[in-house]
């Protein structure tokens, strides 16, 4: 529907390109178009404010970060520097036409009511007044005003993302970009949500991008995507930066791991009709599993969990990749009994009541990591500046997720179609860590999932170890590309560890001066410097 009104918006403005010849002015406000387009492209905007910004936002035609400076304004300065900023365009005559044409019409307030009607000025000052409105809430409120001056004087849009400013309302240094209008793959799942917030919530745009978020259909998408070049960055499960670069599962190409998504944040499902029969890892034996790829941590850590009970995940179980958005379809059908997979389709399969989460995977390593913003060594290269700033806006707001007072709104933002297209209630279950578990129980455990963005190299040598010791190729090629002598040389090439610390201070985040740490999972302890005698332990205490 946004991108209808896109087209009908466009049509109408552009329509006027085509009287330019003949110095057709528009009345209302001196664009060369016929005025009736103003008209015409508002009967087809709903009249409830909230849509009406919605779908401004989704089809570009307003941009609200660089407003987040205007909560420093009363009502009346507020106003006034919209119609100035947006009407007058930085020239100081139509600001002088501007005002006067206010004080024609009785003042700013009755300014605003005529361009707008009153919805908007009953909005704005709801927005001023109200110190309880959450960020977004009070940004969209913003919006309105601001997204119709823009559309009423027609004003460029990229006139507005000029300007960026930080949370102090200070202007963030833009300058030096290489690329400004960028596309960031991402799969939707609530890992993903610093990648996808950071639209509709404006991080990326408070960094001078006109960035857009593109839902891919499957991990496999994402890879072969990244190969060809086709969007700028992407959301990547931990373990693929790795396995990319080391030609694991697809052809060498070299990838970094820029900074963390989320840690925690998946769960083993299982379908409803295998209620009081699954109590340990020996009991899936026989089952079909899905996982969303071989080279991400859910195959790792369902492998590792199944060991421990006697099971060869080669064997005894057969795990089948399945695209996220599909399990919850293959659980009802009977293609596939159980799943590790992230959420929201652990929560969703309750809510659906297809199947009951069995074990959350903070049980089986706490902490440990799952998704990553990451990019390809060829755009890094040719976009330094760039990378630079889209990995900071991450990270910045993959801070702003960690605070749990956040959750709530966050899932309100990344619910919607254009991202999750998940039920509300689903999505805040699983960030607040409230929910229930499908067995008539309901959890409070706020750390279901976490976001922290800085990548340890002692991920990287888990995934390592545990790339080398299940051989997911069979061809025995990642122990020979993962050698005694390797681990941290692979680690620190792929995972952006110093970059993402740097970024992290200068964002205000706390991040720690370490790159290792010992990992304790729930069946053993990673030592990150001696990874190769891990596997080696693993294997004689569980057989496999």
């Amino acid at each position: 529907m946004a991108s209808s009104r896109r087209q009908q918006v466009l049509h109408s403005l552009n329509r006027g390109n085509l009287l330019t010849n003949s110095q057709t002015g528009c009345s209302v406000c001196g664009g060369t178009h016929l005025s009736q387009s103003h008209w015409e492209f508002m009967q087809t905007m709903p009249s409830d404010p909230l849509d009406m910004v919605s779908d401004l936002v989704k089809m570009g035609l307003y941009k609200d970060q660089q407003l987040t400076v205007a909560d420093k304004l009363n009502t009346y300065e507020l106003r006034k520097t919209l119609l100035l900023k947006s009407a007058g365009k930085g020239d100081p005559k139509r600001e002088k036409l501007v005002l006067a044409l206010a004080k024609q019409a009785g003042g700013i307030e009755n300014a605003f009511a005529a361009a707008f009607g009153p919805q908007a000025g009953l909005f704005f000052a709801d927005s001023v007044r109200t110190s309880g409105a959450t960020r977004r809430e009070f940004l969209r409120n913003v919006a309105i005003g601001a997204a119709l001056v823009t559309l009423t004087n027609c004003a460029n849009p990229k006139e507005a993302s000029d300007l960026a400013v930080n949370d102090n309302g200070e202007p963030v240094d833009t300058s030096g970009l290489e690329k400004t209008d960028l596309r960031i793959g991402f799969i939707p799942i609530t890992c993903a949500t610093p990648i996808i917030m950071s639209e509709p919530l404006g991080f990326y745009q408070k960094y001078g991008f006109n960035a857009e978020v593109v839902k891919m259909p499957s991990w496999g998408a994402v890879r072969d995507s990244a190969i060809a070049g086709e969007l700028d960055a992407y959301h990547m499960l931990a373990p693929m930066p790795i396995a990319m670069t080391l030609g694991l599962g697809s052809g060498a190409f070299g990838v970094k791991l820029a900074s963390i998504e989320n840690i925690n944040g998946q769960a083993i499902t299982v379908a409803n009709k295998y209620k009081d029969q699954v109590k340990g890892p020996a009991d899936f034996k026989g089952f079909t599993i899905g996982v969303p790829f071989p080279y991400s941590m859910h195959n790792l850590l369902l492998r590792y969990y199944l060991a421990t009970g006697g099971i060869d995940p080669d064997v005894d179980v057969k795990i089948r990749s399945v695209p996220p958005p599909d399990s919850i379809a293959q659980l009802i059908a009977g293609d596939i009994d159980a799943y590790l997979m992230p959420d929201p389709f652990n929560q969703r399969a309750v809510y659906e009541e297809a199947g009951f989460i069995f074990k959350l995977t903070k049980d089986i390593w706490p902490g440990h990591p799952c998704c990553a913003f990451a990019a390809s060594d060829q755009w890094i290269s040719d976009n330094p500046n760039t990378f630079r700033a889209l990995n900071k806006s991450i990270i910045e707001a993959a801070g702003y997720a960690s605070d749990a007072a956040n959750r709530v709104e966050i899932a309100q933002a990344i619910s919607e179609r254009a991202f999750l297209n998940q039920p509300v209630e689903v999505v805040e279950a699983v960030l607040t860590g409230e929910f229930e578990d499908g067995l008539g129980n309901t959890l409070n455990i706020p750390d279901r999932i976490d976001f922290d963005p800085y990548p340890w190299q002692s991920f990287a040598n888990w995934i390592s170890s545990q790339l080398v010791r299940w051989d997911l190729q069979g061809d025995g090629k990642a122990a020979q590309e993962i050698t005694d002598d390797s681990y941290d040389t692979i680690g620190e090439e792929v995972f952006l560890t110093d970059l993402a610390r740097e970024l992290a201070q200068e964002v205000g985040l706390n991040p720690p001066a370490e790159i290792y740490r010992t990992e304790e999972l729930e069946f053993d302890t990673f030592d990150p410097a001696t990874p190769s005698e891990y596997v080696k332990e693993q294997v004689e205490k569980n057989g496999v």
